[in-house]
């Protein structure tokens, strides 16, 4: 992917989350900059990558909130409105274990029906990795300090609060694969 798309990417997320959601925008951002950062152990999808990151939470936006579900809305967004690339949606659609979060709303043989998990495990871990690394405000924090702040603000019993606790053990793992693969790259 070449920087046009890239810049694409941004001028899509940003038009859609920076007035309505501002706080999203700036997560956004912070989730692109660390796909900027682990890059060097994807070869040839960090372009992939960092569009993915980009464009993870558009369907937050308000106008895009058709299911109530972000990443099944940003991503028929994407692929509805844009023609986005197939591979870029299925990231979208499938980001940080979603498919967890569609069974908890029902969702689980739609999502799958129309955006199947992308079968690339270290660009699908990359991405987590960029997700779960990220405080809301944009920050860096870890996947443990993440997962916790995500259960603390739906609360325990909600669905997002029951899909982080499921998945909880699966972020762990991603994040642990792609810092073990930034640690034996070289700088």
């Amino acid at each position: 992917m070449d920087d046009l798309f890239g810049e694409w990417a941004v001028q899509t997320a940003e038009a859609e989350l920076s007035g309505p959601l501002p706080r999203r925008w700036t997560h956004t951002q912070g989730v692109a900059t660390r796909a900027v950062e682990v890059r060097r152990v994807l070869d040839g999808d960090a372009g992939l990558l960092l569009a993915a990151a980009t464009l993870h939470d558009v369907g937050y936006a308000p106008r895009l909130a058709i299911t109530g579900f972000h990443p099944l809305d940003g991503a028929r967004f994407l692929r509805d409105e844009h023609g986005a690339d197939e591979r870029l949606t299925r990231l979208v659609a499938n980001h940080s274990f979603a498919l967890l979060e569609a069974e908890e709303r029902g969702l689980r043989e739609e999502l799958m029906r129309e955006f199947p998990l992308l079968e690339e495990p270290l660009l699908v871990d990359a991405l987590v990795y960029c997700d779960m690394t990220t405080t809301p405000d944009g920050g860096r924090t870890t996947a443990w300090e993440r997962v916790a702040e995500i259960a603390d603000r739906y609360g325990a019993d909600s669905v997002v609060g029951r899909f982080i606790r499921r998945a909880a053990p699966e972020v762990f793992s991603s994040v642990e694969r792609i810092e073990a693969a930034l640690a034996s790259q070289p700088r």
